[in-house]
């Protein structure tokens, strides 16, 4: 292993060099805002298609995750899931294992608080500074260079990897030590779950008896049931200009996704023993709805007291 310290932020002057993993909906994005910022980027991703993409905005292409990060002072990760990160980073052959000490890493990845303590409890044995920094704003913030960053870790990395994260997103919190990132995170989409599916249930109490959704939409805005899926996502078709109800529900945050989120809370639930019945609830809702709306959008779930909203 190369022991050799570096600056994972350069000089005042110079830029470092980012490695980035993961090229999806959000990962290529994100690293194309890096691109315009002037930032040297080594990319990776399955995908031929994901890495063309990149290579065509400016980025060099690796042919594996160690290859990106040779040369890198930093590296910025968007994987699916806990296992690809346990992949890439832990082991033998596993970044970590082949990095600089004083590289800065940085997991945008949402995945279990659990498995990021893991890898920043390895990458802390080497000398590797880690952070755990989900993202919340969608492939639209991604695009944008409007996401929230959550992120975990100690003072000093999150000081470093501020500049970094200010070209991708607009607010950026530090929420705490490893792992606060993801806990903080699965907080928010659990809560945004229970939102989703108690508002879609209310229009739908208010519609089967008559009222129009728009104007029950209206009063609830008013009143004490206000909340952000009223005031900026509506799930029932055509109450709202521009979100995904009124565009048959494609587009914003798969369902599955969402699943995905609800699944991690309650693994975290479980794990330190705190009871989320409301989450669990919503848990299960969604799990029902994803298995034939998985790619429809989390607001989809309006359709689970009409389907015909779902033709």
């Amino acid at each position: 292993m190369n022991t050799k310290d570096v600056n994972a932020t350069g000089s005042n002057t110079t830029k470092p060099n980012i490695a980035f993993i993961g090229l999806g909906n959000m990962g290529a994005p994100m690293a194309e805002n890096l691109l315009k910022a002037g930032y040297a980027l080594s990319v990776y991703d399955l995908s031929e298609d994901a890495t063309q993409r990149l290579q065509q905005a400016g980025a060099s292409v690796a042919d594996s995750p160690k290859d990106a990060a040779n040369n890198a002072q930093v590296v910025i990760s968007m994987l699916p899931a806990g296992k690809h990160v346990h992949s890439v980073y832990l082991g033998d052959s596993g970044l970590l294992a082949n990095l600089p000490k004083g590289t800065l890493v940085i997991d945008s990845s949402t995945i279990a608080a659990a498995d990021a303590r893991t890898v920043a409890e390895a990458a802390s044995e080497l000398g590797i500074d880690f952070l755990d920094a989900p993202v919340s704003g969608g492939t639209g913030g991604a695009i944008a260079g409007s996401l929230t960053f959550i992120v975990g870790g100690s003072d000093d990395a999150f000081a470093k990897a501020e500049p970094i994260l200010a070209v991708m997103g607009k607010n950026i919190f530090h929420a705490g030590d490893h792992g606060a990132g993801q806990v903080a995170k699965i907080c928010n989409n659990m809560l945004l779950g229970i939102l989703m599916a108690g508002t879609a249930e209310a229009i739908n109490l208010g519609v089967k008896n008559g009222l129009d959704p728009k104007v029950l939409s209206d009063i609830m805005l008013q009143s004490s049931g206000r909340n952000w899926t009223l005031e900026v996502y509506n799930p029932y078709p055509q109450v709202m200009e521009n979100v995904p109800s009124s565009n048959g529900y494609q587009g914003g945050f798969m369902s599955k996704l969402m699943q995905k989120d609800l699944n991690l809370a309650m693994q975290t639930a479980q794990d330190t023993n705190v009871e989320t019945p409301m989450g669990a609830k919503a848990t299960e809702l969604y799990e029902a709805h994803t298995v034939e709306n998985g790619d429809r959008d989390f607001s989809s779930i309006m359709g689970r007291h009409d389907a015909s909203l779902l033709s």
